[in-house]
Parts: C-alpha cells; structure tokens; sequence
C-alpha cells in the first residue's frame, strides 16, 4: 500500500511538473523611457490578457538605461522617447532595430496658479533665459512677483535631450537657471502640482487631465494635430527598440502595439497614433 502511495505521489509530481513547464510563459522584459512607460503599461496590460504565450513586464528608468539594457541583454525591448545616438552605436553596436509606436509632444508646462495669473504662451526664447538663469521672477513675464521653481529632467532621458536640443540648442548645454532635477516625467508633474511658482518640461501624455497649465509655444498649442504636423516645434516619435532580432515574445508585442489593438490604446491613454 505504501509504495502504490509513493507512486502515485511521483505520478502527481511528475505531472505537475509537466503541466507547469506545458504552461510556462516566455518573459518579455521592457525596460527604458518614462515617456512610454504608460504607454507600454496599458499595452501590457492588454497584451498579456489576449493570449498565453507571452508575459511582458514594463519598468522604467529613461530611455538611455533602456538602451543600455537591450544591448547587455537584460531587457528584451527599450522604451524610447529619442533616436539611438551614434555614442551608443559606437559603445554596443550598430545592431540596434528601430520600431515606432506613436508621436508625442515635450510639453512645457507651469503650475495651475502661474497659468491662472495669465501665463499661458512663451517663446523658445524666454523658456531658454529661464533654464539659462536669466529670467528666475514670474513678474518679468508678466506674472505674479514671486522667484521660479524651475525643474529639469535627469542626464540620460529622451525628454531632456530632445529639450535641451531644440530649447537650449545643444544636448550638452548648461541649465544653471534650473534649481530641481526629477528621474521622471511623473515626478515633473508632482513637483509641478506641488508648487505655486514652478516651470517643467514633460511628455504630452502627462498634461491631459488638466493638473497642470500646458503653455503654448512660440504661439502654437501643443495639441493632437499641432504635434502630428509638426508645427509644434517640440513633437517627436516614440519608439520601442530591440538588439539584433526581436525574440518572438517581443516580435509579437511590437505587432500588437504596433496594430489596429496597440494604437487604440495609445490614443486612449494621450498618445498620438501613428
């Protein structure tokens, strides 16, 4: 009787174990831009619901860690708010595939109260003396008497080369004018809730639910039609990035998000469609 109980033990193990390994999932790891993050996020989601093959997991980190990640090989796809730069060619290698997923705008962006006292348009001029340390009191703008808070993003985000490329006129350009360094657009948001008095630079997506005031530049709102057209001058593409050949979890994430499914779900979380 014991070894028929032994038995039929083994039996179950060994079943349980092949029932396991039937049912295990390829991991897709994607790592890389706060700018897509919410983006990949929701696709996630979704993705992982519609079938049993694939489970993707989404962090962040900015784009270059992402980049960075995909070519030492411990993240499957990059999220990125930038075009791989030739540095990083040169460092990993020019195996890097490029897949876009949708268009976005920087957004520069001021607390509620700022917009409310009539701050509501800057040029590229006047966001350049602010972050260069010319301009640091809203009254020289036409606000109220009281010092900035001006916050910028962290060395190695999409968003802040793309802002110091086309704000500042070079990626490596000194912002002495900016006073708080965030790792995140979220965190941008949160400073800029936070405070009465601060300036920031953040992906469309982040301004949707109208907790910040959203400035237009040089005239132009950044809107759905402003940033597809280009005529906001902020606009940019968003990417997801493999090293070399697209495992076929990632190959299968990159379609989907890539689809008619993926690009409902950019639309539905202020991302603009492809």
């Amino acid at each position: 009787m014991r070894r028929l109980m032994v038995a039929l033990s083994m039996a179950l193990i060994i079943g349980a174990v092949g029932a396991s390994a039937v049912m295990a999932k390829e991991t897709v790891s994607v790592s890389g831009s706060t700018t897509v993050l919410p983006l990949a996020e929701a696709g996630a989601e979704a993705f992982n619901g519609a079938q049993s093959d694939y489970q993707v997991l989404v962090t962040g980190g900015g784009t270059g860690v992402g980049i960075k990640n995909i070519a030492e090989g411990t993240s499957n796809i990059a999220m990125a708010s930038r075009e791989v730069t030739s540095d990083e060619k040169s460092k990993f290698g020019d195996k890097f595939r490029e897949n876009m997923v949708a268009y976005d705008g920087i957004v520069i962006a001021v607390s509620k109260q700022i917009y409310d006292a009539g701050i509501t348009s800057l040029t590229k001029e006047q966001v350049k003396k602010i972050y260069s340390g010319e301009i640091t009191n809203w009254k020289e703008l036409g606000g109220p008497d009281k010092e900035m808070l001006v916050v910028a993003r962290e060395q190695g985000s999409g968003t802040r080369d793309t802002f110091m490329e086309e704000i500042m006129g070079s990626k490596t350009a000194e912002t002495p004018g900016a006073n708080t360094v965030t790792s995140s657009n979220a965190e941008v948001r949160t400073a800029l809730i936070g405070s009465e008095v601060a300036i920031g630079y953040l992906g469309f997506s982040y301004v949707q639910d109208g907790s910040v005031g959203a400035i237009a530049l040089d005239g132009v709102k950044p809107t759905v039609e402003t940033i597809k057209d280009g005529s906001y001058e902020l606009s940019r593409k968003l990417y997801f990035y493999t090293f070399g050949d697209a495992s076929p979890g990632a190959e299968a994430f990159i379609k989907f998000m890539t689809g008619p499914e993926g690009q409902k779900i950019a639309e539905e979380n202020g991302f603009i469609p492809l």
